[in-house]
């Protein structure tokens, strides 16, 4: 089959995007990993294939794939802004606005006049069962309330956070020397989370300025995350680190991350806006 595709970026965190509005579209694993191969196919850290809306008052849904696995995730932050930079680009909507159905959230998105996106990431969980995380027969270290559990295999403590999908964030005095491709692999992995997890490094420079790394589940480490930063943030928010609006600044670029759940909330939403890029269109073979 020929497979007409879109290459596009949010920040460095690079995707495969596949109009299947018109019909529906089935790959294979294999198909995914050969779209996903940086040698042998188009290269990406996850492919994103686009729907039709699911709901009542949905305009589209989307799935997601790791471009070097070719397995299903729930969420991708950088990805739902170049989703809604395809759709209007390509002419699938006239709206700045719209909502969006994953696997497992309705997600609001705004373009703006600058050509950012802004979505609506939806509340961070926090509880061990739905993030999902295993704390039985461990006793955390409380910051400003917010708990830090240690994997004592590690010699580490994270924070737990689910934005969609799980996230282990520690705190790092510097990114650049943090052991992000030794200690991911074994964090992404590690049994207290059955369904594996992120893994973020990050780096305080100032209460509304970090530097973050993100070992990500089933992809490796990659330019930017989008939920990555916007879990980093909720859980420097919560232990008392950083103000309500941070910049983030991963290897790929900036994205700017809002949660004002101290003081609304914390079921008040995280906004993310950062960068949404098209880099070129093509065909492949499969």
């Amino acid at each position: 089959m020929n497979l007409r595709f879109t290459k596009m970026h949010g920040a460095g965190n690079d995707f495969v995007v596949i109009d299947a509005t018109r019909q529906p579209l089935t790959l294979t694993p294999e198909q995914m990993r050969r779209l996903g191969d940086r040698r042998f196919g188009v290269g990406c850290d996850q492919i994103l294939v686009v729907e039709p809306g699911r709901e009542p008052g949905d305009d589209f849904a989307y799935r997601i794939f790791n471009g070097a696995s070719g397995e299903e995730v729930e969420h991708c932050g950088n990805g739902s802004r170049c989703f809604v930079r395809y759709a209007v680009d390509h002419g699938l909507t006239d709206k700045r606005s719209i909502r969006v159905r994953t696997v497992n959230a309705l997600l609001e998105l705004h373009l703006r006049e600058d050509g950012r996106v802004t979505v609506d990431m939806g509340a961070p969980v926090f509880e061990s069962e739905r993030v999902p995380f295993d704390p039985r027969a461990l006793t955390p270290r409380l910051e400003n309330g917010f708990e830090q559990w240690p994997l004592v295999d590690l010699g580490i403590e994270v924070a737990v956070v689910s934005m969609g999908n799980p996230h282990a964030v520690q705190r790092v005095a510097d990114v650049e020397t943090a052991p992000v491709l030794e200690q991911g692999p074994r964090i992404e992995n590690h049994p207290r989370f059955p369904r594996r997890v992120n893994a973020g490094f990050l780096q305080v420079l100032d209460r509304g300025h970090v530097k973050l790394r993100v070992f990500e589940r089933g992809a490796g480490e990659t330019l930017a995350c989008g939920t990555g930063a916007c879990a980093a943030v909720v859980a420097g928010i919560r232990a008392g680190w950083l103000d309500e609006r941070v910049d983030v600044q991963a290897r790929g670029g900036l994205l700017t991350i809002e949660w004002a759940g101290l003081s609304q909330g914390l079921q008040a939403p995280v906004l993310m806006t950062g960068p949404a890029v098209q880099v070129f269109e093509g065909e492949i073979s499969l």
